[in-house]
Order: C-alpha cells, then sequence, then structure tokens
C-alpha cells in the first residue's frame, strides 16, 4: 500500500508536529558548550624594510668628562634666561616700530641686542653638547609689559635684564669653580662675561643722556637721541 494510505488508517504513525517554542524556552534553555580551540602558535612577525625603526633610550655620552650634572643644570637655565632676554628685546623692538611711536633707531638697537641674545643662548647649547650634556630647553616666560612709556623707560628696564642675565652669568662661573672645570670657567669669562661689563655700561650712559636731554612733557629728548646718538646724526 501506498505510505498516505497508511497514514490515513493509523493517524498515530503520522510523525508529531514541531510546535513553535515559546520565548521563556529559549531563556531557559542552556547555552550550547563552548568549544575548546588548540592553542595555536602567532604567526611569526617579519621586519619589513617599511616600518619605522624602534625608538630607544640614548646611550650614555663617551664624550662627558668632568662634567657635573649641577654645571648642566646651571647652563639650561643660562640657555632659557638668554631667549627670555631675547624675547624681552624683540617685544621692545616692535614696540618702537609701531606707527604712533615710530622711533626706528630705538627699534633697530633692540632688534640687535634679541639677536645677540639669541647668540648668547646658542653658545651654551653647543658648549652642553661639547661636554656631553643634555639641552633641555624650558617654557620662556612673557615679558612683563607689551607697552613702554617711553625710551627711558626702556632703557632702565633693559638694563634690569642684563644685570641679571650678569649675575646669573657670575653664579655659572662660581659653580664652574667649585665643581673644578676649568673648561667651563674660561667658556663663561671669555664669552660672556666682559661683555656683559660693556653693554652694563653702554645702557647706563644712554640713562644718563635721556636724562639730561628729557623735559617734562616733551617728547624731544627721545627724538634727539634717537636721531643724534643711536642714529649717529642721520638726516
Amino acid at each position: 500500500f501506498p505510505a498516505s494510505a497508511v497514514l490515513e488508517r493509523n493517524p498515530a504513525a503520522r510523525p508529531p508536529l514541531s510546535q513553535p517554542s515559546s520565548p521563556l524556552d529559549s531563556t531557559l534553555r542552556p547555552p550550547p558548550p563552548l568549544q575548546r580551540r588548540s592553542a595555536v602558535a602567532p604567526p611569526a612577525t617579519t621586519t619589513s624594510p617599511f616600518q619605522p625603526p624602534t625608538m630607544t633610550t640614548a646611550s650614555p655620552s663617551q664624550v662627558r668628562q668632568n662634567y657635573h650634572q649641577d654645571s648642566e643644570a646651571a647652563i639650561n637655565r643660562q640657555i632659557n634666561l638668554e631667549l627670555y632676554a631675547s624675547y624681552v628685546y624683540l617685544s621692545m623692538s616692535y614696540y618702537f616700530d609701531r606707527d604712533d611711536v615710530a622711533l626706528k633707531n630705538f627699534a633697530k638697537y633692540f632688534l640687535h641686542q634679541s639677536h645677540e641674545e639669541r647668540e648668547h643662548a646658542e653658545k651654551p647649547m653647543k658648549l652642553q653638547n661639547q661636554q656631553g650634556g643634555r639641552i633641555f630647553l624650558q617654557d620662556i616666560k612673557k615679558p612683563d609689559h607689551d607697552d613702554r612709556e617711553n625710551g627711558l623707560n626702556a632703557r632702565e628696564c633693559a638694563l634690569c635684564l642684563e644685570r641679571s642675565v650678569d649675575q646669573s652669568l657670575l653664579e655659572l662661573s662660581t659653580l664652574a669653580t667649585e665643581k673644578n672645570d676649568p673648561y667651563l670657567c674660561h667658556f663663561t669669562e671669555t664669552q660672556y662675561l666682559n661683555e656683559q661689563v660693556e653693554a652694563i655700561k653702554e645702557l647706563g650712559n644712554h640713562i644718563i643722556a635721556l636724562c639730561k636731554l628729557w623735559a617734562p612733557g616733551s617728547g624731544q629728548a627721545e627724538y634727539r637721541f634717537d636721531k643724534h646718538t643711536l642714529g649717529h646724526g642721520e638726516n
């Protein structure tokens, strides 16, 4: 007989119909057991010629000798002070270059001083590398004033600044003597101290000249000083 006839005579022989599972059954049903994976070793990495080189810690200096850590730190402080002085002089220069100030020789003078102080910062940088030290640049402080009352005030501020630089150099020279570093002593004395004395003397002369020319409420002193002293009498 055909299978359909057997199923009609004996309904119990029919396969049970699958009932739709309720959402509750699926939540109560335990999750399938996790299958263990055999440990597989990661593929060996190959160095590509286009990969950047691995950064390594800098090796100790091979040229460092008789260079104390205190001297190294003092040189870094001196670098920062010289850069600050250059920053202040640059601010002064472009103040006097303004259209409402218009003292071009004041501007030239302070711009020259700014470049000179920057060179003074580069010299100890070179020394630091020659001695096997490490350069650590710091944030440069903002100038105390963006505007200057007049040329006399600017000269007085510059004199205070040069005295601060000079005092720092004297302390550096003393430290070099204490640490028995003749090379650093020679460096500060020949490259800086004599020049600082000359700069302080020049600024002092300028202040005295401006005071003698000064008349309260008049800008003639600045104009005459700008033209005849800084400009050497140019037309």
